[in-house]
Order: structure tokens, then sequence, then C-alpha cells
């Protein structure tokens, strides 16, 4: 029987059946970060368990730490708690811990790829919902809830219902200032924040296999934002040369066996999905978004839907969201003022992404009525952005990079929009609050970005180019 990439991943896992729908499923890594842990370890220990397999488990700080002054302690207490159960918990399970100041610190799904730690083939879980970014590496990635967190910490297993597959193929060259978050953003304006529930999506076509590791990372990463299970992409000699050398990569013998073994990972032709949908990468422009959920996107270039062009069952919430953002339907965003860029998260903080902001900015000005949050995800990034003097590119044109962490992506740190304020941000979604109380959030790329915080106002980075 021909298997899809997810099908063969799946069985491979398959510790035992329930029913025809229900599996027990093996995990290979997993990633914790100091939000959804402490009620896991606590229910571990209530039960008189230890952490079953800690060497398959990773721990980094992110969601809660601040990006300046890492060195001092965290000043906002509930972040600092947070942080210290993390600490003790890791301590006292044996679970290895990159904490704040560690040279492998940072973003839970920057630094798993960057260590090597992400591999094909793999079962990945975290309890965080953007574990998807993993599945760029051919492996099945997906977050988890607290209770099953407690799983993974006493059976290294979990009880799942198996998802649906959907193909996602999109062929052609994409146009110039067009990036990997376009691409995301475009398709999630296509079928809606809910057009994947119940599916785990494998992206390809021409357009996905010429992306970087990186660029592919932010496709995966936005998948559960489609209301997917995950979405994954076939591992190639992309995939191969990026993983080669990395600190926890498989080396000599091993690494033999390993890519013999990751070059089998593929659909099989003529293998069956559930669902397949086709793109041309020629129709995709620089994107943003206008409303209060990422399928609420649209070309840079063009006008928000007007209220005929919307189902009048999803008027009332489209009004809402519009009425949020102080928006109105059919209004264009070009020249449109903002006060906030932010450049990082685990969909846009790896140094490729600096290296575009900093590409587009260096010889320009900050526009002065812009505040730019510059967050490296990792303190690897930090340092290589410094190594290649990111960092004095961005001070020359008035922006500073901070340190590592979730930072504005989500307000649980100190990186908060103003109520009000427009931000555009290169995070992953952009709902009511979600940067701040009253924040406003316009998602976009990280080329757009750097656009606008030169600019001060939305452009099309096409015509700056």
């Amino acid at each position: 029987m021909k298997k899809t990439l997810f099908e063969k991943l799946w069985s491979a896992h398959v510790v035992d059946s329930v029913n025809d729908t229900t599996d027990i499923v093996y995990i290979d890594r997993h990633f914790i970060h100091e939000v959804t842990s402490p009620v896991a370890f606590s229910g571990v220990e209530d039960r008189g368990l230890k952490v079953f397999r800690p060497n398959q488990t990773v721990a980094t700080p992110d969601h809660n730490v601040p990006t300046i002054d890492q060195h001092l302690p965290i000043q906002e207490e509930l972040s600092r708690n947070q942080v210290d159960a993390l600490t003790r918990n890791c301590q006292n399970h044996n679970v290895n811990l990159y904490g704040l100041g560690h040279p492998f610190h940072g973003v839970v799904h920057i630094i798993g790829p960057e260590l090597g730690l992400t591999q094909p083939g793999m079962t990945i879980v975290c309890g965080d919902s953007h574990t998807s970014t993993h599945g760029a590496f051919g492996s099945i990635a997906f977050g988890i809830g607290t209770s099953q967190v407690e799983s993974v910490f006493s059976t290294q297993c979990l009880l799942l219902a198996k998802p649906k597959t959907m193909k996602i193929e999109i062929n052609g060259t994409l146009d110039k200032g067009v990036e990997a978050k376009d691409i995301i953003l475009y398709i999630i304006s296509k079928i809606s924040s809910s057009g994947g529930t119940g599916y785990f999506v494998e992206y390809c076509g021409s357009a996905i296999e010429s992306l970087s590791m990186e660029e592919r990372m932010t496709i995966c990463n936005m998948s559960i934002e489609m209301g997917a299970r995950g979405g994954m992409i076939a591992p190639d000699q992309t995939t191969y040369d990026y993983i080669q050398g990395k600190e926890y990569s498989p080396k000599g013998e091993d690494w033999d066996n390993a890519l013999a073994y990751w070059k089998t990972l593929k659909s099989d032709e003529g293998a069956e999905f559930d669902a397949v949908l086709e793109f041309d990468a020629a129709d995709i422009a620089p994107m943003i978004t206008y409303g209060t959920n990422p399928g609420m996107g649209i070309k840079v270039n063009t006008t928000i839907p007007s209220l005929e062009d919307i189902d009048a069952d999803t008027r009332p919430t489209f009004q809402k969201s519009l009425d949020y953002m102080g928006f109105e339907a059919g209004q264009e965003l070009l020249g449109k003022q903002v006060n906030w860029v932010f450049l990082g998260s685990c969909t846009n903080g790896r140094i490729e992404d600096l290296r575009t902001f900093s590409e587009f900015v260096k010889g320009k000005k900050k526009a002065d009525n812009i505040n730019a949050l510059i967050v490296p995800g990792s303190k690897k990034v930090e340092q290589q952005a410094i190594a290649e003097g990111i960092d004095k590119i961005l001070e020359e044109a008035g922006f500073v990079m901070r340190e590592p962490g979730c930072s504005s992506c989500l307000a649980m740190n100190e990186d908060k929009i103003p109520p009000g304020e427009y931000s555009v941000s290169t995070s992953n979604r952009n709902f009511e609050g979600r940067q701040g109380p009253g924040a406003r959030t316009l998602l976009a790329s990280p080329l757009t970005a750097a656009a606008v915080a030169v600019s001060g106002k939305i452009v099309d980075v096409r015509e700056l180019l």
C-alpha cells in the first residue's frame, strides 16, 4: 500500500492501537519551557514518579524572559517564579536545561533545530502550539496540553487520534520581495484560520523545495494558524546539509546510517491524501494581516475585503475584528502609519531573518515614529549576528538588537505594545491583546517589517527594492 510521509512515520511510532482511530504513539523528542511544564512536573511528583526518560527531554525558558539585562534577576514576579520553577524541576528530574546565560539558550523552537536535536523521522512534542515548526525536517511535530506533557514525562508515549492528511503543493517562482512568511500568510488567507482543522499538512512543490531550512521552518511554524494539527516537509539535501555538524546531530557511522534512513522519508508516488490544494507561486505577493486572526490577510497592495465579500454568517465577527483594529471594510492599508515593528519569535527570529532585515536597513535610518524590537531567537543567533556585524548595521540605522526570548510575540514579558497602537510584527498571531492589552497587530514578513521600520508606514517593499 502506498503511504504518505505522515502515515509512514505515524505507523513506525505506534506502540499499540486502541481502536481504528486511536493509537498509543511513542515520542522521540520532548521540548519543554517554563509556562506549560510546572503543573505537569507536579502531577508526576504527586504520583511518586520521576521523568521516565529525561535524556529525551530538553528545556529552555523563553516566554517570560526579559530581552534586556538577562544577567540580572527577573523583575516581574510571575515570570521569575515560572523560570525558577523550571530550573528546580529540571534539577530534580535530571532534565537538560539551557537556562538564561547558557550559550545554547533561546526560544524552544529555534534551539532544537540549530542544535541538531530536531531530526527527520522523529515524533516531537512540546507544550506549545508552534511545535509544528520542527516538521520542516520531515518529522511529526505538534503541540500538546499540560496533561499530555505529564503523560510524556511519565511514559514517553501519548494516546492520540490519528489526523487526516492534506497536501499543499506550491509550484513556480516567487516574485521579488516575497518571502516564506508571505507564502504561509497567503495560504491561510485562502483557506481561513480553520481550513486545516483535523489535518496534518505536507507542503511540497518546486517553490517549497527552493526554500532554505529556516524558510521551511517559518512555513511549518504557522500550520497551526490554519487549524492544522501540524505541518511537514519531506527531507532532502537542503535538510541534510543543515543538520550535518550540529551539536547533537549524528556523527561518523551513525551519520551514515541516519542519512540512509532519512533518504527513505518521502510520500510514495501515488499515495492518497484526504485533501489536496494547489497554488501558483507567481500569485503570491507581500502579505499583511488586517484583522484579529492570521486568516484575515491581504496582499499589501490591495484593500480590506468589503462586507459584500464576506459570508453573511461571519459578518458580525468580521466587523468586530475591524472595530478592534480601527479599520474599515474596503480600506487600503498602504500609507497607514504604524509606531511599532517587531522582528523575532519562533517564526522569524533566526539568523536569516536578521540578515534580511539588516540588509534592507543598511545605509538607511529608522523612521522617527517607529519603536523597534529586534530580538534574536537564541544566543547562537545573537552571537552569529554579532560575528557578522549585523548589530553594528542595526545600530547605525537607529535600531538596537536585544537579547533572546519570545519577546513581543505574546504579552507574557516586558516587551508589550501599548494599547491602541499598531505593530507590524513578524510573529505568528494577531489575536486581540496578543502583543499587549489593546495592541493592534499586523503580521508580515521580515522584509516588509524592515521597509515599514524605515518608512514609518505600511509600504509595498517591492517598490523599494
